[in-house]
């Protein structure tokens, strides 16, 4: 079934005694839910888009405070920020002291890396890098790729979430859910993602040009859009830890 021919969801949030009739399927979008990098040009309606969003929003959040903002660029509006940004990515790379300026409000990796993290991040990072055919020490080649980000993958839809600087730490925890909420709708109506945090580097670039307050923090950025099958980017599959490896079960 395409995205478009999906029905329209519940306009509200259903019982608690709600059955789940094909769990299978919600498995599923789970299972296949991956960080696309490569996307066809294909558009996604707006009304696809107000659905993953509106089904997205029953996330749980401390409080029901329901921190997000989110900003919808498609068209013109993507292209201009695709065009400021990328073109900022080339200026630092050939003058990296242009880059001091440029730091992201709030630290998502850790200033050091270390063990099993650093180890999941190399294996992560050369597994890409060897899909793409990029070698250990190719600069300008690892330079391409991670531009790649800025230009939302070639995504049709580029997603910007913001939320209010003056919110407690909970708030990123509950932006997580509503972030895992949209890219498993959004697998839902056969369509793929890529979150991004590649774009908080900009903050004060992008939040301008999409028109954000200045209370407003930059969480991340989402591509969206229909998946290039064709793409070898897209057959990466990365590896997961078993439960037995990350659960104590206590009796």
């Amino acid at each position: 079934m395409t995205a478009a021919a999906l029905p329209d969801p519940p306009a509200g949030p259903l019982p608690v005694g709600t059955v789940i009739a094909d769990p299978a399927s919600v498995d599923a979008a789970l299972l296949s839910r991956q960080s696309v990098r490569a996307f066809r040009p294909d558009p996604v309606p707006q009304a696809v888009l107000e659905q993953i969003l509106a089904v997205a929003a029953r996330a749980g959040s401390g409080s029901n405070i329901q921190p997000w903002k989110v900003y919808v660029l498609q068209g013109a509006s993507r292209d201009r920020l695709v065009d400021t940004v990328c073109a900022l990515h080339d200026a630092i790379a050939a003058d990296p002291a242009l880059g001091e300026a440029y730091r992201p409000a709030y630290d998502y990796y850790p200033e050091q890396w270390f063990s099993p993290y650093l180890d999941r991040r190399r294996q992560n990072g050369w597994s890409l890098y060897g899909l793409l055919g990029i070698g250990r020490g190719d600069k300008q080649a690892m330079h391409a790729q991670h531009g790649r980000n800025f230009r939302f993958f070639d995504a049709p839809v580029g997603l910007i979430f913001t939320v209010d600087r003056a919110l407690g730490r909970g708030a990123l925890l509950d932006y997580g859910m509503f972030l895992q909420s949209i890219m498993l709708a959004a697998r839902a109506r056969g369509l793929h993602t890529c979150p991004q945090a590649a774009w908080n580097r900009f903050e004060t670039v992008v939040l301008p040009q999409v028109g954000a307050g200045d209370h407003e923090m930059l969480v991340c950025g989402m591509a969206l859009g229909h998946a290039d099958g064709d793409a070898p980017v897209n057959t990466l599959r990365t590896p997961r830890e078993t439960v037995a490896d990350f659960t104590r079960w206590l009796g």
